[in-house]
């Protein structure tokens, strides 16, 4: 999905009722995630939703 695999980083930062996940890539490979028109990064942020949902926790993605 990505032209540079070891520059992808993902970290959770965890605050009790609210979960955020922060997507780290390299600049190039920035519009590859976010996707035409941003589809792929709201898919991200759907599922993730789903799986808060779940658990009862808000959940956010930051892509950077």
């Amino acid at each position: 999905m990505v032209d540079d695999p070891d520059a992808v980083r993902v970290e959770r930062v965890d605050n009790g009722d609210h979960v955020a996940i922060q997507l780290n890539v390299h600049e190039d490979d920035m519009g590859r995630i976010i996707g035409r028109e941003g589809r792929l990064a709201m898919a991200m942020r759907t599922l993730l939703s789903v799986a808060g949902h779940a658990r009862a926790v808000d959940t956010s993605l930051d892509i950077r």
